[in-house]
């Protein structure tokens, strides 16, 4: 079995009106991990999501979006949400596009559908890779690449699900 990926999804808008912390707030509940950058009209279809972002935002968002949606399903995902407690996800399907003012309001507009354990993970369990991803800040989705990584997540996802 091949280990699965490890990303670190911040959910930080990069909006300096938007509230840390609410994306993150909203993805649990949905039940999601996601990336921003609102797009008027809302996109049909990834196609159309892609140029409209590389129009709006440049070419980096674009393929920062674009890297978003091929992240393979099984993949985990870390956060952290406003009071800086990990939290741990599985992605778990295909991209898609909330057009809803609730997503605008946290601009958390691309999204996947995550599962995520019940409860945070305590700083001694996360990977340490992991906690640095996060010490060096930054909003963007990113993969951690460490030799250990893969492994100690899944680890923590096993004694999470139990």
């Amino acid at each position: 079995m091949t280990p699965a990926d490890v990303y670190r999804a911040p959910m930080r808008s990069r909006r300096d009106d938007v509230i840390p912390g609410l994306a993150v707030q909203r993805a649990l509940a949905m039940d999601v991990c996601g990336i921003g950058g609102l797009l008027a009209p809302p996109p049909v279809d990834l196609s159309e999501a892609l140029d409209a972002t590389e129009r709006t935002y440049g070419d980096p968002a674009a393929r920062r979006l674009e890297r978003f949606t091929q992240v393979l399903d099984g993949s985990f995902v870390w956060s952290r949400d406003a009071d800086g407690l990990y939290l741990l996800g599985r992605i778990d399907g295909p991209w898609r596009y909330d057009s809803s003012p609730e997503a605008a309001a946290v601009d958390l507009v691309h999204l996947r559908d995550c599962e995520w354990l019940d409860a945070p993970v305590a700083e001694l369990d996360v990977p340490p890779a992991t906690v640095h991803t996060f010490a060096r800040g930054g909003r963007n989705f990113q993969q951690t690449h460490h030799p250990d990584i893969a492994e100690q997540t899944q680890r923590v996802w096993d004694c999470g699900r139990r």
